[in-house]
């Protein structure tokens, strides 16, 4: 890569977190959407309505990130989960989730240098974007290390079960809901229980932010509702009569979203799970 393209990267990135600035200012002074009205005239999901729901075939490609895969099982992007374009999976996810436009232009371009693709041109299935160590990483809070799981589409139910079941938290309308705190200390005992049982262990400091950035996803989009995220977390599914809970009027920013990111990050204290991580080490030796 020459100097220009460097120079060229530098400054999109630069002018997509000005421009994610006065998003988040806006923000500020507009009016949220309204209940009801999250997701856009026209676009699937409009007064919470999505289209129907199809499981995966076998032929289909599926991902880690089960946001992108329930869109795919909604036909919100190609349901084969291939030939998907990076500009129009980024629009999908904004008027899905009401995820910014800076989020949802600095994400798919990010993806797209990850795997060497030209943003504006070029396809990709969803299982590309598993390349590992790219976004995909170790330590996930639903998935096996890659190590032990090659096909990260692959959920692992008892990581899903023991992050719902580990929800203390009450909402307004008195729903279970998953804290940040809780998150928290599910990624710590995952980080701790993987990097005991996988000799491939890896996590920098940059994955451990992708981590802690999906974890945000399950508090800021789904309100951290358990009975919502069963059915997305373990069918892929979004829910009947759902939509985000994200109501600001250009939808979370970058800067609104490393708040929470960070706050969750930060309280992760893998210290706290030795002793599940030994165990886990010894049962891990017997099964192997």
């Amino acid at each position: 890569m020459g100097p220009f393209s460097i120079l060229s990267r530098l400054s999109l990135d630069v002018g997509i977190l000005f421009w994610d600035i006065l998003l988040t200012l806006s923000n500020l002074v507009r009016r949220k959407r309204r209940i009801g009205h999250v997701t856009p005239q026209g676009h699937p999901g409009y007064g919470r309505h999505w289209p129907e729901y199809s499981p995966p075939k076998g032929t289909d490609s599926r991902c880690s990130c089960p946001a992108l895969n329930a869109m795919a099982n909604h036909g919100i992007i190609p349901r084969s989960g291939r030939d998907i374009s990076f500009v129009e999976v980024g629009d999908h996810i904004r008027t899905t989730y009401n995820f910014s436009p800076t989020f949802c232009s600095f994400v798919p371009r990010f993806a797209a240098r990850m795997l060497k693709k030209n943003y504006s041109e070029d396809l990709f299935d969803l299982e590309e974007l598993d390349l590992h160590n790219g976004i995909e990483h170790d330590g996930s809070l639903l998935r096996l290390d890659s190590a032990l799981e090659q096909t990260q589409s692959t959920k692992h139910v008892p990581f899903i079960e023991e992050l719902l079941a580990a929800a203390t938290g009450r909402d307004k309308e008195d729903n279970t809901v998953i804290t940040t705190k809780d998150l928290s200390r599910i990624l710590g005992k995952r980080r701790a229980v993987a990097r005991a049982v996988n000799k491939e262990f890896s996590l920098s400091f940059f994955h451990k932010i992708f981590g802690s950035t999906n974890a945000a996803t399950l508090v800021t989009v789904f309100g951290g509702r358990v009975d919502d995220l069963h059915s997305f977390l373990h069918e892929e599914r979004l829910p009947e009569g759902w939509e985000s809970h994200i109501r600001q009027h250009h939808g979370i920013t970058l800067m609104q979203l490393n708040k929470t990111i960070l706050g969750i990050e930060l309280r992760v204290r893998e210290q706290d799970w030795a002793e599940a991580a030994r165990e886990a080490a010894e049962r891990h030796k017997v099964s192997v």
